[in-house]
């Protein structure tokens, strides 16, 4: 019941490696596209459709929303969440980062769709996230604490160290979370929503507010209509 507790959780390998590397390499070409159509101005920089490196958590760095490989990720990985967090959810979104040298995501929470959060790393170097801690969390693993979380007095926060294919669960729109500065080249990870199915405004917020799973930023609060 660790999540009830401390407000977070790990999962380790709750996805193969094989199928994190294949995510991997598959937003590695997602960016390749993106960028090749931005050159060509094919599309603006400020298409959300594609990606995109104008999100202000991670500047200059891409960024993809609801794709549609992700978003497979949310509804597989529903019910092992579930099972975690002793919670029923509802999905919302998936939204991939490809980090680069020296990005820095800075201390934050998330907003209400990200009431059920998790960051799943699919591969590229090792990168360290640090959590704000709930009351009595940042125990040492050596007195019962959880394998790979230590408290680090220096950032005042539970570090989290992931290996490929692992995943972190955290109540985002509670728990403070950031990373320091990259020393690495990239690290790929996605980031899976959820609201708690008995969150007052959790049954209107799902999908993000879009009309189903898979559709870009923008179907927010539209509906599907045929065209005539």
């Amino acid at each position: 019941m660790q999540f009830k507790e401390k407000g977070f959780d790990i999962i380790r390998q709750a996805i193969p490696k094989d199928l994190a590397t294949f995510c991997y390499n598959y937003l590695r070409i997602r960016k390749q596209v993106c960028d090749s159509l931005m050159k060509s101005k094919y599309i603006s920089p400020f298409n959300y459709d594609w990606g995109w490196y104008a999100d202000i958590q991670a500047p200059n760095t891409f960024s993809l929303y609801g794709d549609i490989a992700m978003e497979t990720l949310l509804i597989m990985l529903k019910d092992k969440m579930e099972s975690t967090t002793n919670l029923k959810l509802i999905e919302n979104y998936a939204y991939a980062r490809l980090y680069k040298n020296k990005d820095v995501l800075k201390r934050h929470k998330d907003r209400f769709s990200c009431e059920i959060s998790t960051t799943l790393y699919l591969g590229g170097e090792k990168w360290p996230i640090y959590l704000s801690p709930y009351e009595n969390v940042g125990i040492p693993e050596d007195q019962g604490g959880v394998k790979g979380v230590t408290f680090n007095s220096n950032v005042k926060g539970i570090r989290i160290d992931l290996e490929i294919g692992d995943m972190l669960l955290y109540r985002g729109n509670i728990l403070e979370h950031w990373r320091n500065e990259f020393e690495g080249e990239e690290c790929a990870q996605v980031f899976l929503h959820y609201n708690d199915e008995n969150t007052p405004g959790a049954l209107e917020n799902k999908y993000d507010k879009r009309p189903h799973i898979g559709l870009p930023d923008w179907f927010k609060g539209k509906e599907i209509k045929e065209i005539q």
